[in-house]
This record gives C-alpha cells, structure tokens and sequence, in this order.
C-alpha cells in the first residue's frame, strides 16, 4: 500500500501530497492546470500523469480532492477515468466534498469492479493541509478504513470512522453547517465592536480567549481586521457545500449565510476565503478599507 495516485492539485491537494511523500509514500498526481504546478512538480519530484486514469492505472491507493460534485463525477466515471482504470483491489478515497448521493454511487459502482472505495472529507483548510493536521470524517465498509488509515493519518491528525458509504460527506455537511453560522458570528462581533469604537485586536485577545472563541475567530478574524483574504479555503467551494447541505434540511442560519456569501461571488469575490463575508458587513455599514 505505498503507491498513491493523487488527483487535485489545489490550495490543499498540494500539502497533502508532500505529507504523504514525507511519509514515504511513492506518489503520482494528475491536475487540470500543469502549467500552474511547475514549481511544486520540480520541488517535489512526483510523477505526472497526462489524465485521472493514467493516474489511477496500477496504484495501490487513489485519492481525489477536486472542486464540485461535477468534477467528483468527471474523474470517477469519465472516459478514461478511475473507475474505469484502477486495478481490482485498489482502495480509492474521495476526500473531496461533494453530495453524499454521489459517494454512494462511486461505491456502487467500485464494488462491482472489486474496488474498494470511502467518502473522506476532509476539515481544517489549507492550515491543516500543511499541518498533516487535517480532521478527516470516513464513510464506507470498516475494514477498508482500517486498512486505509495509515494513508488518512499522514494527512490528518483526527481521523473518524462514521459509518456506511455517504456518511463521511454527511458528517462534512454537519461540519460546515456549523461553520456558516460561527463565521457569520465572527463577522457581526467584529463590526459591532468597531462599530462601538472598540480596538478590533484588542477585542479579539479578549473575546478569542474565552467562551466566544472559536477555530474560525483564531484562524479568520485577525484576517478580516488586516483586510486579508487570501484563500485557505475558497468562498466559491463553501458556496458549493451550502447548497449541497440545503438540498434536504430547513437550515434559516445557514439559507441566510448563503445568499451573503452568494452576494459577494456575484461581486467577483469567489475565489478569495471564506473570512470576505466581512465585506457583506462592512458594505452595509458603509466602511472604507481604512477603518479596519
């Protein structure tokens, strides 16, 4: 089980590859952009793959972490995909996060072809990625998670079994439903304090210290004070979880998240990090980048 065919080459498919090579895995990659990977391919020596099933083909381990369901379906059950590539025996792992449906589908359809396939979402953002931090939330038969979990533990440090195939995707759906309402609380606190005059740092040591404190006020509201949006983890792909989550629940917090978070993606905004729902605030309350 040391040959890995990793497939998605993002913001933290890239970290989760050099975990893995730190751990001695032999790994190769396919992505949709070579020509934005250059330096990370000659960094890190892994073998590129000219399409998702050449990757795929003779590996003992195929992992994917792309963008949407779409793409999820794409690699999967394309011409010249996975399914329709990897030898019988292989072990493949979505860690993408995408419809539970759909896991279930992948897993269908692996078993009849005697391959063996979980749902493993992952949480933490590129932070965790880098961090071989990573809190990782499994679907699929137990015992090949167990077989798989050396592989999962050199990219995460919380690594759950939950259950059935699809149950990895639907405990993801909790996770970011969670979030949508905790980073919306983030952004509201930090503009009534300054709202009120108060000093935002001096604010957040107070209130990230005690029971308000949460992984999206240590990791985001620092960066929403400094006007920083690069992206840990993309507004345009939890735009994609939000939907995902609301196909089948009556969730008020999260609908409202939503259609913020969709408001500034129509602004241009999809692809800097989720901490740019301040924006929402501050546009509302009329602020200029100069107040912080």
């Amino acid at each position: 089980m040391k040959k890995i065919g990793f497939i998605g080459l993002g913001v933290m498919g890239r970290p989760m590859v050099q975990n893995l090579l730190q751990n001695g895995y032999t790994v190769s990659v396919y992505s949709r952009s070579k020509e934005k990977l250059s330096a990370f391919l000659a960094k890190t020596g892994v073998q590129w793959c000219e399409s998702a099933g050449e990757c795929a083909a003779g590996q003992d381990i195929v992992i994917t972490m792309v963008g949407y369901p779409q793409d999820v379906e794409a690699v999967y059950f394309g011409t010249d995909g996975i399914l329709q590539s990897a030898a019988p025996g292989a072990y493949l792992i979505d860690m993408t996060t995408t419809d539970p449906a759909l896991s279930v589908r992948i897993a269908t359809a692996g078993a009849k072809r005697k391959l063996h396939v979980l749902d493993a979402p992952v949480s933490g953002g590129e932070t965790g990625a880098k961090a071989a931090a990573l809190s990782i939330m499994v679907g699929g038969d137990k015992a090949d998670f167990e077989s798989c979990l050396p592989v999962l533990q050199a990219m995460g440090k919380n690594v759950q079994y939950m259950g059935k195939h699809g149950s990895g995707q639907q405990t993801k759906m909790a996770n970011q439903i969670a979030i949508a309402g905790t980073l919306a609380g983030v952004c509201e606190a930090l503009c009534y304090a300054q709202t009120a005059g108060l000093d935002a740092t001096k604010t957040f040591d107070c209130i990230s210290a005690g029971a308000a404190g949460s992984w999206q006020m240590q990791h985001l509201m620092p960066k929403m004070i400094a006007h920083d949006f690069s992206p840990g983890f993309f507004l345009k792909h939890f735009i994609k979880d939000m939907h995902i989550a609301l196909q089948s629940d009556d969730l008020p917090v999260l609908q409202t998240v939503c259609r913020l978070a969709e408001q500034l993606e129509s602004q241009g905004h999809g692809e800097d990090g989720t901490q740019v729902l301040i924006k929402y605030y501050r546009q509302k309350n009329g602020d200029t980048p100069a107040s912080g």
